[in-house]
């Protein structure tokens, strides 16, 4: 069975992309458009990795790495941050809340293939 990914990410245009390009390498995708629709999902249905942007409206990305990781069952969930945010200080927000590994936007496909085939290790 295909292991299954959340995006999360508050633009249509990036979760699509997301959204291709997994499901074009044999992943199953769920898609969330902000991190309460993503904590609403993650109750109901199990994943093995989240992708989640880091700005968003309602639960940003690192309120929702905190709160996943509060989560019963979910501490060693993988978390990527994928974001236009290069600074350093929202780099260690993001892992000081939990996230395993962060991505900047604009990414290239095999870039993020290669960052999900690793974290899924």
């Amino acid at each position: 069975m295909s292991k299954c990914i959340m995006t999360v990410d508050d633009s249509p245009t990036i979760r699509a992309v997301l959204g291709m390009t997994l499901r074009d390498a044999g992943f199953r995708v769920v898609e969330a458009c902000n991190g309460r629709d993503a904590l609403r999902k993650l109750a109901q249905m199990p994943v093995d990795l989240l992708v989640t942007d880091l700005n968003m409206p309602e639960l940003g990305g690192i309120d929702l790495v905190r709160e996943v990781r509060g989560m019963p069952g979910q501490r060693f969930l993988p978390i990527i941050m994928l974001t236009s945010e290069s600074d350093s200080g929202a780099r260690q927000l993001g892992k000081a809340a939990g996230a395993s590994g962060w991505i900047v936007k604009p990414f290239k496909p095999a870039q993020l293939l290669s960052v999900v085939t690793m974290v899924l290790r």
